[in-house]
């Protein structure tokens, strides 16, 4: 059964002057308040700084970042303290989507095309993906030019796995939110981004559609009946060789949105093998994203909403279980629950990174923190940054700090923050 936490939570106060802990929860102490201005900081359990004036720093890896500002794109080689390499890209304020390959190859996409650049940015050419049947998968033609549709676009921030010494590039897109209708895919990479090929397309979402204007067609796959409204997350567990994937968002009349699937990729073959594990609806610890794998045990983030009746709770929190066991939610543990919705979570070296979604929660900039894996809890609130969502969380770089996409609202572009965990 749910091992519920025993402590109500109320809104944490990023000022706050305390420091104590009940039940396994930990609160914050006193800040800088001069350092808080200037946009560093610390707090109990990791130190924070907003990425410098400069490119803006859409991924990293290792010592590298790749960044892009008006009409150039640019590749850092010292964690972001100097950009030697850049080149012209007109487009670069459309970039949805990027990520550096163990090789040192960059794919990046805008909002409907794909690039990858394998000489450190010195030159790039388009990529067209590979649909299920091998053909050429050509994104449809708007009606409006200037909606094309989020294409590439991920709400998790890592998507490179090392399958049996081998490195798998694997995402799916959050899209049909800003930009107009686009189908929903997991895309794939065996090659370091020259080749990419669609893993898995979802169904014709009647609510996030619009015909093709040149075929006619309605976007989707027209023989799959699952439909969704984007992608969440995708992840890879070594201990059983398979990828989970999680969707939303909410029951619109066509069926449920929220599922979780399960797939794995013969090599040998170059195909996949998926299966839905979950359908349900929006108040659902499955209406969740942030998918994690620790020691083989699957650990993920829930954001379920929706009307629930006086006096009961929303199914969220942070969750933990034998992978087997995800359709089954008497064997969950429920490590935490923040009360307020949250989707996305990294985990690295014990310590686990999650946060609060700006609109449906109290915090201003509020981050979910353990550094412990899920023994005791902390959550913050960086109120001096306002009203921002923390999404696309990529793994420390060779100084020890994630990158942190801080997003206006739900998902447009603010600015970027760095946290380091203390030891």
């Amino acid at each position: 059964m749910d091992s519920k936490p025993q402590i109500e939570m109320t809104r944490r106060q990023f000022m706050g002057a305390t420091s104590a802990a009940a039940g396994g929860l930990l609160l914050g102490g006193e800040l800088d308040l001069d350092a808080a201005e200037r946009g560093t900081g610390e707090t109990e359990h990791f130190w924070y700084r907003l990425a410098p004036k400069g490119p803006y720093i859409d991924s990293q890896r290792d010592n590298k970042a790749f960044g892009f500002d008006e009409g150039k794109i640019f590749l850092s080689e010292d964690n972001g303290k100097t950009w030697p390499h850049e080149t012209a890209f007109p487009n670069a304020k459309n970039i949805t989507f990027s990520c550096i390959q163990k090789n040192g190859n960059i794919l990046f996409a805008t909002r409907s095309k794909l690039y990858l650049s394998t000489d450190n940015l010195k030159s790039f050419e388009p990529v067209v993906v590979k649909d299920l049947d091998g053909s050429d998968y050509i994104p449809h033609t708007p009606q409006n030019p200037e909606m094309p549709g989020w294409y590439f676009h991920s709400l998790d921030g890592e998507h490179t796995w090392n399958v049996k010494g081998k490195e798998m590039l694997v995402w799916g897109n959050y899209c049909n939110v800003r930009g107009g209708p686009v189908p929903v895919n997991i895309y794939y990479s065996t090659d370091s981004g020259k080749t990419v090929k669609i893993a898995y397309s979802f169904g014709q979402n009647p609510n996030f559609q619009e015909k093709e204007s040149k075929s006619g067609k309605p976007l989707g796959n027209p023989d799959n009946p699952v439909v969704c409204r984007h992608i969440h997350s995708v992840a890879y567990n070594p201990t059983e060789d398979a990828y989970y994937a999680s969707t939303g968002d909410v029951d619109r009349g066509h069926g449920h949105e929220c599922h979780w699937l399960r797939g794995t990729y013969d090599r040998s073959r170059d195909k996949w093998d998926w299966k839905v594990l979950v359908s349900v609806n929006s108040n659902s610890r499955y209406k969740s994203g942030g998918i994690n794998f620790v020691e083989g045990q699957l650990y993920w983030a829930a954001d379920a909403n929706g009307r629930v009746p006086a006096g009961q709770l929303h199914d969220r929190g942070i969750f933990r279980c034998a992978p087997a066991d995800i359709a089954n939610p008497d064997k969950h543990t429920m490590l935490f629950n923040p009360l307020y919705e949250s989707a996305n979570m990294i985990i690295e070296d014990g310590f686990m990174l999650s946060a609060h979604y700006a609109p449906a929660s109290p915090y201003f900039t509020g981050f979910i923190v353990s550094p412990d894996l899920g023994k005791t809890w902390a959550q913050y609130d960086l109120k001096q940054f306002g009203k921002r969502s923390p999404l696309r969380f990529h793994r420390k770089n060779s100084e020890g700090w994630f990158r942190v996409d801080l997003r206006q609202g739900w998902i447009d572009w603010g600015e970027v923050l760095f946290i380091k965990p203390k030891a």
